[in-house]
C-alpha cells in the first residue's frame, strides 16, 4: 500500500513538471537553433571593412549566445544601398539589421523583406526628432520666413536630417523644392532646399548665411560645442521616433528570432555585453517595441507613408 502511495506521488509531480513545462516553455532546444550562421546587415557604400570591424564583436557575441554548442558563425554584411538590402533579406544572406526609423520602414513595409524585433537605445538615446535651426542674428523668426529662401538638410537617405523635418513642412502647408546648389531666385511660394552631406557643413552653411535654416536631430544639437551651440536658435522641432530600430528577415524561423530577441534584450545585464554595447555606437540597451510589433508599424506608416508615396509620384 505505501509502495502504491509512493508511485502515486511519483506520478502527480512529474505530470506537474510537465505541464508546467508546456505552459512555460524554456529556451528553444539546441536542435531548434540549427542555423549555421547569423548575419547583420549594415547599409553604407564606403568604408566597408571599417564597418564589417565596427559590428564584428556584436554580432559575434550574438551567434556565440545563440548556441554555444553548434559554433554559428556571426558575419557583417555590408550592402551599398537600402534596396541591396532589401535583396539579402530576401535571398537570406542577411538574417538582421539595425537602422533608423524611414529606412527601417522601407526595407519592412514598403518592400516586405523584414519584420520588426526590438528598440536599440543608440548613443543612449530611445527616441530623438529633428529640430529646424537658424542663425540667431539671422531676421528668420518662424517657420513662414523661410518662403522664398533655401534651407540645407542633412543626407537624403537620413530621418532626422531630412525625411522627419521635410514631411513636416509639407505637412504645415510648405510647398518644398530640391535645388542642385544655391538658388538665389527661388520662388518667394517655395522653400528651396539642397543637401550638405556632412553635420559640420550643414552647420556652417546655416552660420555663414549660406542658407537661412538648416535641419539636424536633438542629439546632433547636444554634441555642438558651447560657442556655436550659442549661435543658433531653434524655430521648430518634430514629433519623436525611436533613435533606432530592430528587424529581422520576413522568413526568419520563429525559435531563432525569439532566442536572438532575448540575447539582444539581456544584453545590457552582463559584463562583456556592455562592453560591446559601448562599442556598438555606445549603445545602452534594447528593449521591447512601445505599443508592440503593430503598433510600431502603424506609427511609421502614419509618419512616413505620404512622403514616401509623393516621392514615387512622377
Amino acid at each position: 500500500m505505501q509502495r502504491i502511495k509512493h508511485l502515486v506521488v511519483f506520478a502527480t509531480i512529474a505530470l506537474y513538471f510537465l505541464s508546467n513545462r508546456n505552459a512555460n516553455p524554456a529556451e528553444p532546444a539546441p536542435e531548434e537553433i540549427n542555423a549555421k550562421s547569423l548575419a547583420l546587415g549594415v547599409v553604407s557604400e564606403i568604408n566597408r571593412n571599417a564597418i564589417e570591424n565596427h559590428f564584428g564583436d556584436f554580432v559575434r557575441y550574438t551567434a556565440l549566445k545563440l548556441s554555444p554548442a553548434s559554433n554559428i558563425k556571426g558575419s557583417v554584411i555590408v550592402a551599398p544601398t537600402t534596396f541591396e538590402l532589401v535583396k539579402l533579406l530576401e535571398q537570406r544572406k542577411v538574417d538582421f539589421f539595425m537602422d533608423s526609423p524611414y529606412a527601417t520602414y522601407i526595407v519592412n513595409q514598403v518592400h516586405g523583406a523584414a519584420r520588426l524585433l526590438l528598440r536599440r537605445w543608440k548613443r543612449g538615446k530611445a527616441e530623438y526628432q529633428s529640430l529646424l535651426f537658424t542663425k540667431t542674428n539671422s531676421g528668420i523668426r518662424n517657420l513662414e520666413d523661410l518662403q522664398g529662401k533655401m534651407i540645407a538638410f542633412e543626407d537624403p537617405d537620413s530621418t532626422s536630417g531630412y525625411y522627419l523635418p521635410n514631411l513636416f513642412l509639407q505637412r504645415k502647408g510648405f510647398k518644398l523644392a530640391n535645388k542642385t546648389r544655391y538658388d538665389p531666385h527661388n520662388s518667394p511660394t517655395n522653400i528651396g532646399y539642397i543637401f550638405a552631406y556632412s553635420q559640420a557643413k550643414l552647420v556652417n552653411l546655416v552660420l555663414t548665411n549660406e542658407v537661412a535654416a538648416g535641419a539636424f536631430s536633438d542629439d546632433d544639437l547636444a554634441k555642438l560645442d558651447a560657442a556655436t551651440r550659442s549661435q543658433v536658435i531653434i524655430l521648430a522641432q518634430t514629433e519623436r521616433l525611436p533613435r533606432h530600430l530592430v528587424s529581422v528577415r520576413e522568413d526568419l524561423s520563429p525559435a531563432l528570432a525569439g532566442r536572438l530577441e532575448k540575447i539582444l534584450l539581456s544584453m545590457h545585464q552582463n559584463d562583456d555585453g556592455r562592453r560591446i554595447l559601448k562599442k556598438t555606437d555606445d549603445t545602452t540597451m534594447f528593449d521591447m517595441l512601445p505599443g508592440g510589433e503593430a503598433g510600431m508599424r502603424r506609427r511609421l506608416l502614419q509618419t512616413f507613408y505620404s512622403i514616401e508615396s509623393k516621392e514615387k509620384t512622377p
